[in-house]
């Protein structure tokens, strides 16, 4: 069934999609979006990963299985269509874009 994929894009694949698990993808994406601040520089990966565990449901990410997998995926995607940015400098730092941003 078509419906329980979703299209994502990567802002370091310009113009290529890929197609994964659509209530893994959201789940993650309501995760990451509830503990990235709205301020720059905003949080190191790890420690937005650290922090959004503990929003993800158990049924999709058992034990955190995979986590880091779609936290990347997720991440990527939200980069490429500006709902997020990542901070200058190493390591990768991320926050929200403005709001105004679609």
């Amino acid at each position: 069934m078509a419906d329980d994929k979703i299209e994502i894009e990567n802002v370091n694949a310009p113009g290529r999609t890929e197609r994964v698990d659509r209530a893994k993808y959201l789940a993650m994406r309501k995760a990451l979006l509830t503990v990235l601040p709205e301020a720059a520089p905003g949080l190191k990966v790890a420690d937005a990963k650290a922090a959004l565990m503990r929003h993800l449901p158990d049924e999709l990410f058992p034990q955190g299985k995979t986590a880091g997998w779609w936290l990347k995926a997720v991440q990527l995607d939200l980069e490429a269509k500006g709902a997020i940015k990542r901070a200058p400098g190493s390591p990768v730092q991320l926050h929200k874009a403005e709001p105004s941003k679609g």
